[in-house]
């Protein structure tokens, strides 16, 4: 690299790694994320099991207090995305629920796999999906916050 861009570079490599660092956990989390004010985990949870199981999710596992999972087979375009020949696949949604400090909100964030093998043990595999995938949930978790907050 030439000497007289080696300033620059380096600034601006500078100012995007400080800018990682100081973002607020109130606005993190990427496409789809929410934060549900005035609520708990245990609301939050609540909520989240009455609005996946709405629109057809069953719950497949949880990290409590970090984070529950919710399951739903993925359909013919699933499969053909993602699956083989007698290999069918499932579309799983882990929520995690980040406590914001110093307040009672929590930070919602859906991270969206593609599972072959769901519920087999020792055969379960999770493809995470990446681009917008996360995004379509944000309309979901807007109704799970509202139902949590107060």
């Amino acid at each position: 690299m030439p000497a007289f861009l080696r300033i620059p570079f380096s600034l601006l490599a500078l100012t995007l790694v400080a800018g990682c660092l100081v973002s607020p956990v109130a606005s993190s989390g990427g496409l789809g994320s929410v934060t549900a004010t005035n609520t708990n985990v245990e609301a939050v949870s609540a909520a989240a099991q009455n609005v996946f199981a709405q629109r057809g999710y069953t719950p497949s596992g949880s990290e409590y207090p970090d984070s529950i999972s919710f399951d739903k087979p993925a359909g013919g375009f699933g499969n053909a995305m993602w699956g083989s020949y007698g290999n069918p696949q499932t579309i799983r949604v882990k929520l995690s629920m980040i406590p914001i400090p110093g307040t009672s909100n929590i930070r919602l964030v859906p991270r969206v796999y593609s599972v072959s093998g769901a519920g087999e043990a020792g055969f379960d595999s999770d493809r995470p999906l990446m681009g917008l995938w996360d995004a379509e949930f944000g309309p979901m978790l807007k109704q799970i916050a509202a139902q949590a907050g107060s």
